[in-house]
């Protein structure tokens, strides 16, 4: 099934086609709730979630952008969302921000789920962040938007998670859990 009749399938509520969509971004989408929030079954409650919306919302899609990236923004959105529920993000207007640092020690190559396991253990606002910035490419501006934040406290979030993040790379921090 080509993406454009995935598309027109759902949006005539076809139960193949909302099938197919899930096999086909479930996995990938998975992972994208898994790093917003720290356990499996809040990333499958929100991932389910999402696909509701998607399913509830696909006649909205335009065709102009990418597919994938609409139904990842709205994976990003829902955990998110989920993510304020559970774990309130406590994230701090300040009036400066420190500057994003350089990356040391980033050629490191580390497993996927080690990554993972590392960004679990950010405070929430940090992962947020981090996550928006660093993974999905979302800028500064977008992320304080999508945050009810300020665009200061978005790039000091994002330092003080890289500062962390390489602590504990460089084995200078413990890792609590």
């Amino acid at each position: 099934m080509t993406e454009e009749e995935l598309i027109t399938g759902c949006q005539r509520a076809e139960s193949k086609a909302q099938k197919s969509l899930y096999e086909r971004f479930a996995g990938p989408m998975y992972g994208v709730c898994l790093r917003y929030l720290k356990n499996q079954m809040d990333a499958e409650e929100a991932l389910l979630n999402g696909f509701m919306k998607i399913y509830q919302h696909i006649g909205q899609y335009e065709a102009k952008g990418s597919f994938e990236g609409w139904v990842r923004r709205i994976m990003v959105n829902e955990a998110l969302g989920f993510l304020r529920k559970k774990e309130p993000l406590h994230l701090a207007i300040e009036d400066s921000h420190i500057q994003v640092a350089g990356t040391t020690g980033a050629d490191q190559e580390l497993a996927e789920d080690e990554l993972l396991e590392l960004l679990q253990t950010l405070p929430a606002g940090y992962r947020a962040v981090f996550n928006l910035y660093a993974i999905e490419g979302y800028g500064h501006k977008e992320i304080a938007d999508m945050l009810g934040i300020t665009e200061g406290t978005s790039k000091s979030q994002l330092s003080k998670a890289r500062a962390m993040l390489q602590r504990r790379l460089s084995g200078n921090e413990a890792i609590a859990s």
